[in-house]
């Protein structure tokens, strides 16, 4: 096993995620197999309890492991499937160490951070290593490892410590760590300044750390002189200096990494270069290059309760993303704060009032994402119905969709108490209530979490179709209270239809209103699962039908013609027609078969 570790200096939020994802996505394009590891040092177990505004929001994966979400970032480029293991905090290594001293399993020994906080630390990134990720059996060639937080950071020094007897355990050979850095740009001076980074790396040897690679975050590319002077100072050859300098999307960062010869670089470190491939990136530099060039746009107005902090909805923003480029738009996004189109704020407010409302009557579509707690409640109940009533492509997810739901009950049913006993415990009309196997008492790993079955009941429905016609579908969950079973007939009998329950039946996954242009809601999260060049079909569907394009997206078949032509560098250039289309190709298209073309 390999192991590429990536840390950042000088400020927080450089990108140290995107970085070590593009490193995981580079090497996967060489021909090898690919898993990640994000350490956490704070002493949280997980995510699962954190507030989305204080740490961004809280990533689910299939075995329901609540986690950071650069983990997203990890799946989302190397199109694997990460599990709770992979994401390593403080909180969990301390409760795994502490479990094994009350059993006794240190012999009495007194238990320390060093050797054996450490040697548990060094355990666990071994053992999640070789957790397979990408669908095949036996462990990955490469590990990618991020380190959070900033080097300096007291919380991090185990973490340090740990992988520096790491990389000594494991051999160079074996060991690879790029570091990241700032280097800014003073307005006044109007030059690159190497100090911030020359003094982050003059720390990390200092814990018993050299860095292998220097990846530099700055507004423009490195000057040469600026690479040999960190060069010179940081101890790292000057080929082993890579900028990465702000571009139009994160896309282009693997690109970046490659123009610059990165992956040369990491490869010569692990002794890999002989058997490596040449990088195969060019669907993704298509896609990347693609978004770009998009100008004719779709604006979706994002109705949330944390939109302070647009990390509170990354997943979410990049699942729209996947759909307007792979549907050919350019998307446009207004981030609308449910508080301000409640009643309240047309009085303490009116300003912001008018103007998010001017927002979302502007929208082309309507999202309302998950949530927890009675802020904001009302004005995403006021916004499902503007949706419902004006006939504008609305998708609910999670509370998005129970308070569709909830909505429809106070609207159409005549129930203007009905509510959901999370937000109202003594309603008389409750549409949605707490689930039999929750717990009230405690809040970190309690919920419905991880990938559930979800069986269409009819193939009739725009969901089923959107999902290729398949008779179930898997997606991830993260939600204490669902639709009451009670009031489903009731609900479905004056036209709201759920065309999409789990295995028993009781429970209701997917929420639709037939005679609506698209009006979807769904119990669980499917930005979860949206890749770059395979959107979630839900997300497709709410671009298209924003887009005027829903009946064609549905009528599409999986039957393409291909037209192969010779170049003149001996290789085959290959273009995609779908069936029936007007003989116009194109870059990237997402099919209902789940296929990408390019």
């Amino acid at each position: 096993m390999k192991y590429v570790v990536v840390s950042g200096g000088v400020v927080s939020g450089l990108g140290k995620g995107v970085t070590a994802s593009s490193i995981g996505l580079i090497l996967k394009s060489c021909g090898f197999r690919v898993t990640a590891i994000k350490i956490d040092p704070y002493l949280n177990i997980d995510a699962g309890t954190m507030s989305p505004i204080e740490h961004g929001e809280v990533y689910v994966l299939d075995d329901g492991g609540e986690v950071d979400l650069d983990l997203g970032n990890y799946e989302r480029f190397m199109d694997i499937k990460l599990t709770r293991e992979n994401n390593i905090t403080t909180g969990k290594v301390y409760k795994h160490v502490l479990e094994k001293e009350r059993r006794g399993d240190y012999l009495g020994k007194t238990v320390q951070v060093v050797p054996h906080i450490t040697d548990a630390i060094q355990e666990w990134i071994e053992r999640a290593a070789r957790i397979p990720v990408d669908g095949q059996s036996g462990p990955a060639d490469v590990c990618v490892i991020e380190l959070g937080g900033t080097i300096g950071d007291i919380e991090s020094m185990p973490f340090i410590e740990a992988l520096g007897q790491f990389s000594y355990r494991v051999g160079s050979g074996n060991f690879c760590l790029i570091h990241v850095g700032l280097v800014p740009v003073l307005n006044v001076v109007g030059e690159q300044k190497t100090k911030p980074t020359q003094h982050s790396v003059r720390d990390l040897r200092g814990l018993g750390l050299s860095p292998n690679i220097l990846a530099c975050r700055s507004t423009k590319p490195l000057e040469d002189n600026v690479k040999a002077k960190l060069s010179q100072f940081c101890h790292v050859p000057m080929e082993n200096v890579v900028t990465l300098y702000d571009c139009p999307n994160i896309w282009h960062i693997p690109l970046l990494l490659k123009e610059q010869k990165a992956h040369e670089a990491i490869l010569r470190v692990l002794n890999l270069k002989g058997i490596a491939k040449e990088p195969a990136l060019e669907e993704w530099s298509l896609m990347a290059k693609m978004s770009d060039k998009l100008h004719v746009p779709v604006r979706i107005a994002v109705v949330g309760k944390y939109t302070e902090l647009l990390d509170s909805y990354l997943s979410i923003h990049k699942a729209l993303l996947h759909a307007s480029v792979a549907r050919g738009k350019k998307l446009v996004i207004d981030w609308i704060s449910a508080s301000d189109l409640q009643q309240g704020a047309k009085k303490e407010n009116p300003d912001a009032y008018k103007a998010v409302w001017k927002l979302l009557k502007g929208a082309d579509g309507i999202l309302v994402p998950g949530g927890f707690g009675n802020r904001g409640v009302e004005g995403k109940i006021l916004a499902a119905r503007y949706a419902r009533e004006n006939r504008v492509p609305y998708l609910g997810i999670c509370l998005g969709m129970q308070l569709a739901v909830i909505e429809f009950a106070r609207t159409v049913l005549g129930l203007p108490d009905a509510n959901s006993t999370e937000l109202d415990p003594n309603t008389k009309n409750p549409c949605v209530i707490f689930m039999p196997e929750g717990s009230k008492t405690h809040m970190g790993g309690t919920m419905r979490l991880g990938s559930r079955r979800t069986y269409f009941q009819t193939k009739d429905s725009k969901t089923a179709k959107l999902y290729g016609n398949r008779s179930f579908v898997d997606e991830r969950h993260r939600h204490r209270y669902e639709v009451n079973p009670a009031m489903v007939p009731r609900l479905e009998s004056s036209g709201l239809t759920f065309t999409g329950k789990d295995e028993t039946g009781q429970r209701m996954e997917i929420v639709e209103l037939p005679n609506h242009p698209f009006y979807v809601g769904a119990q669980f999260h499917p930005e979860y699962k949206s890749r770059p060049g395979k959107p979630s079909p839900l997300f497709l569907g709410l671009i298209g039908a924003a887009s005027g394009e829903l009946d064609m997206l549905l009528q599409q078949s999986c039957q393409e013609t291909v037209v192969s032509r010779p170049q003149s560098n001996g290789k085959h250039e290959k273009k995609v027609y779908w069936k029936g289309a007007a003989k116009k190709p194109v870059s990237v298209v997402y099919s209902l078969c789940d296929r990408v073309y390019s």
